[in-house]
């Protein structure tokens, strides 16, 4: 496409959504949950099919050289289709929250005031790498009573096409118009720069992908922006907490999957619980090969290799040490997306929220311990969008919270923050209620 027809497509697009919006504000939630249900069972139905589009995408990312956490981020199995459609199902059974009112109240001079939940209208979504996002868009779409534009990443053309269609079956198939849900067709990214810049029809752009994506879009966007930048999560083992857990959660906020933005990124640990923690979750991250970027007494306590270390044979030691680094500034600021993780030995509760405070994304972060205290001012004092007592900062999504799937995660402060599900998607409006009161 030139850049005239670019425009006019990306028009057309804004056009098309903004009429669907009102269809699909109106629309009966048994409708909208209809919808989601057959979704369901259209993915379900077409798993070899999807995988087929899907393995294209993957074998051109491949040979485009593209880094490996993304090309796993592309992959959508079987697992990760039936969770899609587990969470369409989610979303059906869930109460509609639209026109719902909240907060009634009569005022002296007799009339009531409430807020009535209400759609946003239209929102774009710009997203890299996971199809699966295209799903999660879709269903939270239809569930909140939006229409939307959905713009993937050209890593996964062929594999957001398939899920669209399949959309837009499940949409006609239940009396609700197609174009409430539109992929963007071209990879072009001009059509980016289009969409975040049409306020007469766009109501909010939601990015989700890498920080250069986001950066550009927050700073060039002419309409409201949810979004997150990094996901710099941490997981701070306090003194006094119980080690077992402790090793455990470590372990698997960190290596139960590196790619995702709530996978821990730094590892901050109590002097009091340093000496018997830290040798035990090195040999656990120095088996599966991840690199320990510490502080000098973080190194140190690995080195000294003391009796409470694990490491039993030269090999295991040698691997260890092999996994450690010292860590640079820049390094409690990094979501390395990998295996490797930041480690640090702080004095205590004090200097963990200060440390994370002033490092942390604001995405995720998880206080491990056994003092009631000390997580209730954890959960007070870390300025994050979600804070954790005792679980792994994996926990952070909103299939996990109960929301059905996410569109995304906010670290913003206003409206929305957090994973953001269906009352994400949603504003509220003053509604007043009255008998023939006038204003004296």
């Amino acid at each position: 496409m030139n850049a005239l027809n670019i425009t006019e497509y990306t028009q057309a697009l804004g056009s098309q959504a903004k009429v669907a919006s009102a269809l699909m504000a109106r629309a009966q939630a048994a409708t909208k949950n209809r919808a989601l249900r057959k979704l369901a069972e259209l993915l379900r139905a077409n798993v070899d099919a999807l995988q087929i589009d899907n393995a294209k995408d993957i074998a051109r990312a491949i040979a485009g050289g593209l880094a490996a956490p993304m090309v796993d981020r592309l992959k959508l199995t079987p697992q990760v289709i039936e969770t899609c459609a587990q969470g369409c199902e989610q979303l059906a059974a869930m109460a509609d929250v639209i026109g719902e009112i909240i907060g009634m109240k009569q005022q002296p001079s007799g009339i009531r005031v409430g807020q009535m939940r209400v759609p946003i209208g239209v929102f774009g979504m710009i997203f890299e790498s996971r199809p699966n996002v295209t799903i999660e868009a879709a269903s939270l779409s239809i569930k909140s009573g939006n229409a939307c534009i959905l713009r993937g990443g050209s890593e996964a053309i062929e594999s957001n096409k398939a899920l669209a269609t399949l959309v837009q079956l499940a949409l006609l198939e239940s009396g609700l118009p197609a174009n409430a849900v539109q992929l963007v067709q071209t990879t072009d990214r001009e059509v980016v720069g289009q969409l975040i810049s049409m306020p007469q029809y766009v109501d909010v752009i939601i990015p989700r992908g890498g920080k250069g994506l986001i950066e550009r879009i927050s700073r060039d966007a002419k309409v409201p922006v949810i979004k997150h930048l990094d996901g710099n999560c941490h997981v701070y083992v306090d003194d006094p907490c119980d080690i077992d857990m402790a090793v455990r959660v470590a372990d698997n906020a960190k290596t139960s999957k590196y790619s995702p933005c709530n996978a821990a990124e730094s590892l901050l640990v109590a002097r009091g619980a340093a000496a018997e923690f830290l040798p035990r979750i090195g040999k656990v991250y120095a088996d599966k090969g991840v690199e320990m970027r510490c502080d000098a007494e973080g190194l140190a306590i690995f080195k000294e290799n003391s009796s409470l270390n694990p490491v039993e044979t030269a090999q295991e030691a040698t691997n260890l040490v092999a996994n450690l680094t010292s860590a640079t500034e820049q390094d409690w600021y990094e979501e390395y997306l990998a295996p490797i993780i930041s480690i640090k030995v702080v004095e205590g509760l004090d200097e963990a929220i200060a440390h994370i405070n002033q490092y942390s994304s604001h995405h995720t972060d998880a206080i491990l311990t056994r003092d009631h205290m000390h997580a209730q001012r954890f959960l007070r004092e870390v300025d994050s969008a979600s804070v954790m007592v005792n679980t792994s900062t994996r926990f952070a999504d909103g299939f996990e919270y109960g929301l059905g799937a996410e569109i995304g995660i906010s670290t913003d402060k206003f409206h929305a923050r957090g994973p953001v599900g269906i009352e994400g998607l949603t504003s509220l409006k003053y509604v007043v209620l009255g008998e023939g009161e006038v204003r004296i």
